[in-house]
């Protein structure tokens, strides 16, 4: 074969994508046949990345948001020489295969973050971008950029209509990201078909409007034109920039290409054969010639490119020894050096001290604590810190050119501040919280999921957590929305009942470096717990004995939170055969040993009552077809927090009477 044109290697992107779908018999092919050129550019002549190492820091980051089309990316990272093989392509969509139908950040080499649900990628990549101005802005000196790399990503139709994009783009613009560049897949097709009759943005208009630099009219098949557009990308030095790319879906299918029937599935073998022949592709599926994979695989460029980074870190570690080492720490993800003690005298004192605050006032008192020994904790809240309490006296806007920027002001943006906080940490570097009032985590629920979908070590902050936040009425009241976020698998929910719980959660959250916590908390004052220094130690493990009886337990009080107290006070009033327990977080009880489970909640014991203001249902797993549940399976109500919970039955009668019927 002779020396191979542009479109030859993107044609190996083409038919690499279009095999595995008919392979697998299931699949995205129009989006890797549409998107195939533009992916060329700029992986061979753009994207600084060594596919020896996935995870080098200083490496640009790829998204491909609109990830159904997953095989154009699975496809690029085999012929750029990452450890995906061209097995892994024909075990696409297959149980256990490196190549699942969307792409997941835990299961492949060279994926920066699971896409699908479409925008998220899109606000995954601004969040990127954001880590990557932030960390510039702390530890670049001059004649020493040491982190200096973009972030790109691949969106289509889908993902600008979504209301992610909007919230996203919004933010990226304000924020002058200008190593964000934005691929728009503009081919008119979504899978009902021609977006004519329901997507007519002026998308253009819209990202100029949202602050950002727009290139127009770009041939997405032809290399010159996008070429030219990405330099002028790499011009502008103070906006994203958005680059949008009129294409055909299904490019070089003669009956599908341009038509929603190549957008979802294979396209048939009478269609493929037809493809090879128009497109002049000559090889067996799966086949691709050396000629075009010495095209791809350039070499050692890759690694002589990390290699001359580490050379110029090296030179900033002799001129900045301090700064070196804190980036690597960060860089790592390891915690600072005597962190956990100091949190956990923090905690002792507090136990000591007993304050008397709302749950929300002791989260804040918690960040007070931890923050200024923890660089890496960048939060943030959706236009409610003075109602989260997320602001603390170091806080500094990221919005800003200060070497310390440390928080985030999201605007009213839930969705999008969630999966920013996912990117953030995917980046490296940063752990980052996020906040709202509780009953909108609705808004951020899929990019919570996706937070814990992917392992991302992302705290997310509700406050406001029942009816007791009172006259706004049912409408601000979360009623199932405990129950939701603990029915997400790999998700640790927190509901504190007091200052010192809050503190445990916050240290919970932070030492978890594989996955998301929800840290619950309440508008009302909380009374302090006593408790001695074994209890404190066992609230890390999610639900302990707060108060026991003399004996066997004739019945046990399980409540979290607000009800907590409520707990106490009825069980000083049943007497010595009550047993307290506290359950803060039911996730990681649950993942406790079975010895320590039975210790808390003894089988022999089966009249139990859990006490919590929200749904019923989910409680049932821990007292019993014998037990009883003290919960609200109706909507709340609008009046002060003092009136909403006798009416709602959350009082030490209803407690002390629910049991005594056990």
């Amino acid at each position: 074969m002779p020396s191979p044109s542009r479109r030859d290697l993107a044609n190996a992107v083409r038919f690499l994508a279009i095999d595995a779908v008919q392979a697998a018999n299931s699949g995205h092919p129009g989006m890797p046949m549409g998107m195939a050129d533009i992916a060329e550019v700029l992986w061979n002549d753009y994207l600084s990345h060594n596919p020896a190492n996935p995870t080098w820091f200083n490496r640009d980051r790829f998204v491909l948001s609109n990830g159904h089309g997953s095989m154009l990316q699975y496809a690029l990272l085999h012929l750029a020489g990452y450890e995906l093989s061209i097995d892994d392509l024909k075990n696409f969509r297959q149980l256990e295969s490196k190549t699942p139908g969307h792409p997941e950040n835990f299961m492949t080499p060279g994926v920066e973050t699971t896409t699908g649900p479409l925008g998220q990628g899109f606000a995954n990549a601004v969040g990127m971008a954001l880590a990557e101005k932030l960390l510039a802005q702390r530890f670049n000196r001059p004649e020493h950029e040491i982190v200096d790399h973009r972030t790109w990503v691949f969106m289509g139709d889908g993902c600008l209509m979504e209301g992610i994009s909007h919230e996203a783009a919004s933010l990226a613009g304000t924020w002058g990201l200008h190593k964000l560049v934005a691929f728009w897949d503009d081919n008119h097709i979504s899978i009902d078909g021609d977006t004519a009759g329901w997507f007519t943005d002026d998308t253009p208009a819209r990202f100029e409007a949202y602050g950002w630099n727009v290139v127009r009219g770009v041939d997405g098949h032809d290399a010159d034109s996008i070429k030219a557009a990405i330099d002028q990308a790499l011009a502008c030095t103070d906006k994203p920039t958005l680059v949008c790319c009129r294409t055909t879906i299904g490019y070089g299918s003669p009956n599908k290409a341009g038509k929603e029937s190549s957008h979802g599935a294979p396209l048939g073998l009478e269609e493929i054969a037809a493809c090879r022949t128009g497109l002049c592709w000559e090889h067996e599926p799966f086949v691709i010639p050396q000629a075009v994979y010495d095209g791809w695989r350039v070499g050692d460029a890759g690694t002589v490119r990390e290699a001359q980074w580490n050379q110029a870190f090296d030179r900033y570690a002799q001129r900045f020894p301090e700064l070196a080492a804190e980036l690597t720490r960060r860089s790592h993800a390891e915690l600072p050096e005597g962190f956990l003690a100091a949190a956990d005298a923090y905690i002792a004192k507090l136990q000591a001290d007993g304050p008397v605050v709302a749950s929300r006032k002791a989260s804040q008192m918690a960040i007070e604590a931890f923050a200024p020994r923890l660089p890496e904790l960048i939060g943030g809240s959706a236009d409610l810190a003075h109602s989260n309490l997320t602001l603390w006296s170091g806080s500094k806007s990221a919005n800003s050119s200060d070497p310390d920027a440390n928080y985030i002001y999201y605007g009213v943006r839930e969705f999008a501040m969630t999966a920013i906080s996912n990117g953030l940490n995917l980046h490296g570097g940063f752990i980052p919280y996020d906040a709202t009032f509780l009953v909108f985590s609705d808004y951020a629920r899929n990019a919570v999921r996706m937070s814990a979908l992917m392992g991302a070590h992302a705290i997310h902050v509700y406050t406001h957590d029942s009816i007791g936040l009172g006259e706004d009425g049912p409408t601000h009241q979360p009623v199932e929305h405990m129950a939701s976020l603990r029915y997400i698998p790999h998700n640790d929910v927190w509901r504190p009942c007091d200052a010192v719980e809050s503190a445990v959660s916050w240290r919970a959250a932070i030492q978890r470096a594989d996955g998301p916590s929800c840290l619950v908390f309440s508008r009302q004052n909380l009374d302090h717990q006593p408790r001695s220094d074994a209890q404190v130690a066992d609230i890390a493990r999610g639900g302990y004995v707060l108060k026991d009886s003399a004996g066997t337990p004739e019945v046990i009080l399980i409540a979290t939170g607000s009800e907590v107290g409520l707990a106490m006070q009825a069980a000083a009033q049943l007497g010595d055969g009550v047993r307290v327990v506290s359950m803060p977080s039911t996730d990681v009880f649950d993942r406790q040993d079975a010895a320590y489970r039975e210790s808390v909640l003894p089988k022999a014991c089966r009249r139990r009552v859990a006490i919590e203001a929200g749904v019923s249902d989910f409680w049932r797993k821990y007292v019993g077809l014998d037990g009883a549940v003290i919960g609200i399976d109706s909507f709340g109500a609008s009046a002060p927090a003092g009136k909403l919970f006798p009416h709602f039955g959350f009082t030490v009668e209803r407690v002390v009477e629910v049991a005594r019927a056990l």
